[in-house]
């Protein structure tokens, strides 16, 4: 028999609100993991020159103007 997979920040059971985590909680502090560089992808760092030339084809918001 397989064992029901755990939420992974806090190993308790997983609620299908909220899979793969167990409650809001779990779920937003993983995203914050994910946000404040908590998390990495295995591979080479990437170059200054390639990260700027990616920043450069970025495109840019413009705000818009306001009307009376």
């Amino acid at each position: 028999m397989i064992a029901p997979k755990s939420c992974p920040i806090c190993k308790k059971p997983r609620s299908a609100g909220f899979a793969p985590f167990c409650s809001a909680r779990c779920r937003d502090r993983d995203l914050a993991n994910w946000l404040n560089e908590g998390y990495a992808l295995p591979g080479q760092p990437a170059a200054p020159e390639d990260v700027a030339r990616e920043e450069d084809l970025l495109p840019t918001c413009q705000p818009r103007p306001r009307t009376p």
